[in-house]
C-alpha cells in the first residue's frame, strides 16, 4: 500500500495478545474498511441531503439513519486500528486511493438511482469486511472478528433496506 500513513508504526510498546506482524496486517485490511466506510458515510450523507422526489421524506430519514451509523463505525474502526499500534489513514486523499466505494462524479438523476448505488456500495463493505474477518481470525484477533461480524449484519440489513425501496 502506498499511503505513507500506514507505514507509520505507533512507536508505543503493544502487547495485546496478537502478534507484530499479524496486527499489520489486520492494520492494513482495517485502513482499507475505514476508507471504504467513510467513503459511503459522505455519499449517503450527499444523498441525504440532496434526494428528492415523492418518496423524499422515507429516503431523506432512511440515509440519515445510515450516514449516521457510518459515522460511529468508522471512529470505531479508527480506534481499533489504533489498539492494534497502527495510525490511521484520514485525509480525502488517502480514503481516494484506498476505498472501495467510488464516489459520484455527478449528482445521480433520480432518487432510484441513488438506491442502488447505495445499494452496490453497502453489499461492497459487506463483502469487504468477510475479507477483513479472514484477516483477522487468522491473527487470532478476536476484538476485530466480533467488529466485523457486526459491520456485515449492519451492511446486509441497509441493503435489504435499500433493495427493498426500489420501486
Amino acid at each position: 500500500m502506498t499511503n505513507s500513513t500506514l507505514k507509520v508504526v505507533d512507536k508505543k510498546s503493544v502487547d495485546i495478545g496478537v502478534q507484530k506482524d499479524r496486527r499489520a496486517d489486520v492494520a492494513e485490511k482495517m485502513s482499507t474498511f475505514l476508507a471504504s466506510t467513510y467513503t459511503l458515510y459522505m455519499k449517503t450523507l450527499y444523498y441525504h441531503w440532496n434526494v428528492t422526489g415523492p418518496n423524499f421524506h422515507s429516503l431523506h430519514a432512511l440515509f440519515e439513519g445510515q450516514y449516521q451509523d457510518l459515522h460511529s463505525a468508522g471512529d470505531e474502526i479508527a480506534e481499533r486500528i489504533r489498539a492494534l499500534g497502527h495510525f490511521t489513514p484520514g485525509t480525502y486523499c488517502d480514503f481516494a486511493k484506498m476505498s472501495s466505494v467510488e464516489e459520484d462524479e455527478a449528482m445521480p438523476s433520480s432518487a432510484k438511482v441513488m438506491i442502488e448505488n447505495l445499494l452496490k456500495d453497502n453489499e461492497t463493505l459487506s463483502k469487504e469486511a468477510r475479507s477483513v474477518l479472514k484477516v483477522a481470525e487468522a491473527a487470532e484477533d478476536e476484538v476485530t472478528v466480533d467488529m466485523m461480524v457486526e459491520r456485515m449484519s449492519v451492511h446486509d440489513e441497509a441493503a435489504w433496506m435499500l433493495r427493498s425501496s426500489i420501486e
